[in-house]
């Protein structure tokens, strides 16, 4: 068996991991990555990326859709658009070459020494590795794991046959005539919303009674209505039951506690995220645990010395880019550099139409800890960038200590509202307070102008409502 020696080991090469692998590098410590399918993580190769490739598709269809019916105001026309859906996987699966490629120069350019295989704790210490040319043993001063999650599979839905998850459901031959889609979170419908722009009859079942429950009402409003502009079927407080005999249905107890049947040529099953944990060998090791995920402290540490957790087998929130500020923490750390997590602000995206962000805390959160607040709310029906996007549904919405004004928490819900979170998550990092934001001056048309105007509403001079 070969043996390996390293200062840093870091098992997954998702987000999480090559990031602690790559910034490892950069700080001259002897790192090696071990990933037993394709570098990226589940985020690169089957969630993130590919995702929001066919959600452009869906958005440039429904676009040539529109002007050829002659709905747009602004007189575009076209004649019916044709979709080669094998073409579109096929530019999707581009990007996601491309982008492991560089992940593969980025570990190499940092010296970083690449093993790909399945990896298994010995102990502590040490971790053996089933490579295709055979084990391999590599011991460590320091290891991180960073395996990530993966959909979860109801018992009475199995994935297989005409039960998809969200993996299955960027790779399909063709787009379903009938989809029924199990989960109305964020990835239900981001690719519920994909799929019924591309043709897809979609009906969701979410067994709660709204959609996206992990946010407001408020901003999820805009979204359900463009379900029901989309044609897309809604069942809230529903339990799927499972699927008939052929596969060719799904089936539903309502609200009411009635039984329905949904014809579907694929079921897309959204329910959400478990850790990858399994075969790692952790029964080798005592790890402290938060029911199946690993338990970790303010550097990312476990309960056993030496070994470090990041990204989704550490819980909520499952985001690759909390995963990557924790893998660039912990590589820090191994170099000896005084480091400490910090979750004031992790700003959540959903891309679903109009897509959704929130950064720090919404009005009903901040109460919650105690915080009187302010809060300032723009629509985009008062911004002259949204109108010329012909895309004023929505707004920004800033809320805030009352007696000192720092920001709390920014939301938005809008057509691009996902490229201003960078904007929210500073304002809240440095201690931004709404004078701070109300000084700024925002270029003109932006959409960023909205954040501005809702600090000024908040202040109780907001200049353009």
């Amino acid at each position: 068996m070969t043996e390996i020696t390293c200062k840093l080991l870091v098992i997954g090469a998702g987000p999480g991991g090559y990031v602690c692998a790559i910034r490892a590098g950069q700080l001259g410590i002897d790192t090696v990555i071990v990933e037993s399918t394709k570098l990226g993580g589940s985020c690169l190769n089957v969630g993130c990326i590919p995702s929001k490739a066919l959600i452009h598709v869906a958005d440039e269809y429904e676009k040539l859709a529109t002007a050829a019916q002659g709905k747009t105001p602004f007189g575009l026309t076209a004649s019916a658009p044709a979709l080669d859906f094998k073409q579109a996987i096929g530019w999707k699966d581009g990007i996601v070459q491309r982008l492991n490629n560089g992940v593969a120069a980025l570990l190499r350019k940092s010296k970083v020494k690449i093993v790909h295989g399945r990896a298994r704790f010995r102990d502590g210490k040490t971790v053996a590795v089933e490579t295709e040319t055979g084990p391999k043993l590599i011991r460590a001063e320091t290891i991180v794991i960073a395996t990530g999650s993966a959909p979860v599979e109801l018992p009475f839905l199995p994935f297989g046959g005409t039960v998809i998850s969200s993996t299955q459901a960027l790779s399909l031959p063709a787009v379903p005539g009938r989809l029924a889609v199990v989960g109305a979170g964020y990835i239900g419908l981001e690719l519920g919303i994909a799929f019924a722009k591309l043709g897809s009859q979609v009906t969701l079942v979410e067994a709660l009674p709204r959609i996206l429950p992990l946010y407001d009402a408020e901003l999820t409003a805009p979204v359900e209505r463009s379900l029901s502009r989309l044609g897309v079927g809604l069942l809230l407080g529903a339990k799927a039951r499972g699927a008939t005999p052929d596969g060719k249905s799904l089936l539903v107890e309502t609200a009411e506690g009635e039984e329905r049947r949904i014809a579907a040529d694929a079921i897309l099953v959204t329910v959400g995220r478990k850790p990858v944990l399994s075969d790692l060998g952790l029964e080798e090791l005592v790890l402290d645990m938060d029911g199946s995920f690993i338990r970790i402290g303010e550097r990312c540490e476990t309960s056993m010395r030496g070994i470090h957790a990041i990204g989704d087998v550490t819980g909520e929130p499952m985001l690759a880019h909390r995963a990557m500020a924790q893998g660039e923490l912990v590589a820090e750390i191994v170099a000896g550099l005084p480091r400490a997590w910090d979750k004031r602000c992790i700003p959540a995206i959903c891309f679903t139409d109009p897509e959704i962000v929130s950064a720090g805390l919404s009005p009903d959160e901040a109460r919650r800890a105690g915080f009187e607040i302010k809060t300032g709310q723009f629509p985009l029906a008062a911004s002259g960038r949204a109108m010329t996007l012909h895309s004023e549904q929505g707004f920004v919405r800033i809320v805030a200590q009352a007696n000192t004004h720092v920001i709390l928490g920014i939301q938005a819900v809008g057509q691009s509202v996902s490229e201003l979170s960078a904007a929210f998550g500073l304002a809240i990092e440095m201690g931004a307070t709404l004078e701070d934001i109300a000084g700024t001056i925002h270029a003109h048309p932006t959409l960023g102008e909205a954040v501005q105007e809702a600090a000024l509403k908040a202040l109780g001079h907001a200049i353009h409502i």
